[in-house]
């Protein structure tokens, strides 16, 4: 696995948060110059709330590689642990079947 396809998960969320900080400091500088009215404490909620809103579709379009590379990461975990899950369980089935059939043999020798 490739250091790029390793840190997918890392890569995205580091650049998600900073869009949502760009987003909020652009929406700070507009409240300080006025062009928001921002109020008290509940305006800096009303700034917070605004550069989720707006931050989420400007992520949705440009990070779409970097969500994808993180599926991609995502998906081959659960696929492994599957795996060794099924093998784990078929392992643990066939020790069962073993340890039923010798009883049985050892009951039909009695």
């Amino acid at each position: 696995m490739s250091s790029r396809k390793s840190h997918a998960t890392l890569r995205y969320t580091s650049l998600r948060a900073s869009i949502f900080l760009g987003c909020l400091l652009l929406a700070m500088l507009l409240g300080h110059f006025g062009v928001i009215p921002v109020a008290g404490s509940s305006g800096v909620v009303f700034l917070i709330l605004l550069a989720l809103l707006v931050s989420a579709p400007v992520s949705y379009v440009v990070l779409s590689k970097q969500r994808d590379a993180m599926s991609e990461q995502i998906a081959g975990t659960v696929g492994g642990l599957r795996a060794r899950t099924s093998q784990r369980i078929a392992a643990q089935n066939a020790e069962e079947d073993a340890a039923v059939d010798a009883a049985q043999a050892a009951l039909q020798r009695d």
